[in-house]
């Protein structure tokens, strides 16, 4: 939304404001739901069966019709193969293995030269990453691929959980809904066409956080999807004024990892299950966790490898995550680095589901999220710091080799106890380093409205005396 609009929009009074966000509502219903959407949720349905052998020619096939429509279609694969066939270069484009890996920063440049020249922008749906790392993405889409999107999502999350048609539902996003000057309810829009509240990440304050709680009663919500940290903050303060009024079918967690620690207090702050759900706007990989507790790759999507530091990570090896995507053949992204890494599960490995859809054995977190030691090791595991601490919110940023700042949002019992064993902890992972912790009311989040946990703000000098190993002090 442009810069006078969304000023606009912030100056209508509140129930004007859920009004618009209707008519917003019923604008994405029209792309994401159409006629064809029942047969697309049945075919999903019936390929949750499918044998490694029916997965296995499905794909070579959608794979070969993507690599050929980029080659030949897309301006900046046909002018990145042309290049190569001057230079001498005879490999095939219709093998993977011969296409380079595609970083963010091309598509940043010149988003429109990944789109195939045959298509017509202005019919497409347009959508923008949030920019958080620089120039926002631009994203196209027709019609087709936004309404199969949202039918494997509506087979692989609401259906595959029991959640029915038309369900009252509570989404805790980024989208500036609210403004964030606002100190009084609501804090919120409702959107009648898709049943959804929508709860502004900004406003999660613990003096406010009761004023959401009484919203999803007031509004009967039925389940809840939301970023990770958000829907954390919310069950800690229901379960801290003891409120056991709230009852889910089940909570969604999107865009940031999901934790063990967190699953529990989600789960026992709403009575219900808590399921991880994974993708980027990027549209290359997409997956979500089934009943069973195993988080599914959907293979319609994206292709996912997987490349460790010595090259292409066998199955079970953590690596960062490389996606080719097959839902979107108008702009197509071969070899994308996602920006995540994690392991997936060797293949022919079988859920207790008895859905054969590929397995991610693990989400580990953001490659540009990895704190590195003088000794060039790489640190990215540090939830366990806050493990058993009376702590609501938590972030580590890197400002040095030898510096870390540590913001913490305490819950009641916090003490200087707890804050020397942060240190400490931290120390025994980093080494000894400088550790400024600071007491905060809440932790900032990022202009979407997520939660970082971990932050590098290292120079480029800094990462390459890291990445050599160096021993030695400045």
């Amino acid at each position: 939304m442009r810069d006078e609009v969304l000023s606009l929009y912030h100056g209508l009074p509140a129930p004007a404001r859920s009004a618009a966000a209707t008519l917003r509502g019923l604008y994405l219903h029209m792309w994401r739901y159409g006629p064809e959407t029942g047969r697309i949720k049945a075919e999903a349905t019936e390929r949750d069966g499918w044998s490694d052998d029916q997965w296995r020619v499905w794909r070579e096939e959608r794979l070969a019709r993507v690599l050929h429509r980029a080659a030949t279609r897309v301006p900046f694969y046909r002018e990145q193969w042309a290049r190569r066939r001057r230079a001498g270069d005879r490999a095939s484009h219709e093998v993977l293995e011969n296409w380079p890996i595609l970083e963010k920063d091309a598509v940043r440049e010149n988003s429109r030269a990944f789109l195939a020249d045959d298509c017509n922008p202005r019919r497409m749906f347009h959508e923008q990453t949030s920019g958080t790392t620089g120039k926002p993405l631009d994203i196209w889409r027709s019609r087709l691929t936004v309404s199969t999107l949202y039918a494997l999502a509506d087979v692989r999350s609401d259906l595959w959980h029991g959640v029915p048609p038309r369900a009252r539902y509570a989404r805790l996003g980024g989208q500036l809904v609210t403004p964030v000057r606002q100190r009084r309810p609501p804090f919120w829009v409702w959107n009648v066409v898709m049943r959804q509240l929508y709860m502004s990440t900004y406003h999660l304050a613990p003096d406010l956080i009761p004023h959401y709680l009484d919203a999803l009663k007031r509004y009967r919500i039925v389940y809840l999807a939301g970023y990770s940290s958000s829907l954390v903050a919310l069950a800690q303060e229901a379960l801290r004024l003891g409120r056991r009024d709230l009852r889910m079918l089940v909570a969604f967690t999107n865009a940031e990892p999901l934790h063990e620690d967190q699953r529990a207090v989600i789960s026992e702050a709403f009575h219900c299950p808590v399921r991880e759900t994974y993708g980027m706007t990027e549209t290359v990989a997409h997956g979500s966790e089934c009943p069973a507790g195993r988080l599914h790759l959907w293979p319609e999507v994206g292709h996912v490898e997987v490349l460790g530091e010595d090259g292409w990570a066998a199955p079970g090896e953590s690596g960062e995550f490389i996606g080719t995507g097959l839902l979107n053949p108008d702009m197509p992204f071969i070899r994308y680095r996602v920006g995540d890494r994690g392991r997936l599960a060797p293949p022919g490995e079988r859920c207790p589901c008895g859905r054969t859809l590929p397995l991610i054995a693990a989400v580990e977190g953001r490659t540009n999220d990895v704190l590195l030691t003088r000794d060039g090791r790489q640190v990215w595991w540090l939830n366990p710091v806050f493990y058993g601490l009376p702590v609501r919110q938590s972030q580590v940023a890197q400002d040095s080799l030898e510096r870390l700042t540590v913001r913490v949002a305490p819950a009641p019992g916090f003490g200087p106890g707890n804050a020397k064993t942060i240190v400490d902890r931290l120390r025994s992972r980093m080494g000894d380093v400088e550790v400024d912790l600071q007491i905060v009311e809440e932790v900032p989040r990022t202009s979407n409205g997520k939660l970082k946990a971990i932050v590098c703000n290292l120079s480029e000098e800094e990462r390459e005396v890291a990445m050599r190993g160096s021993p030695a002090a400045p």
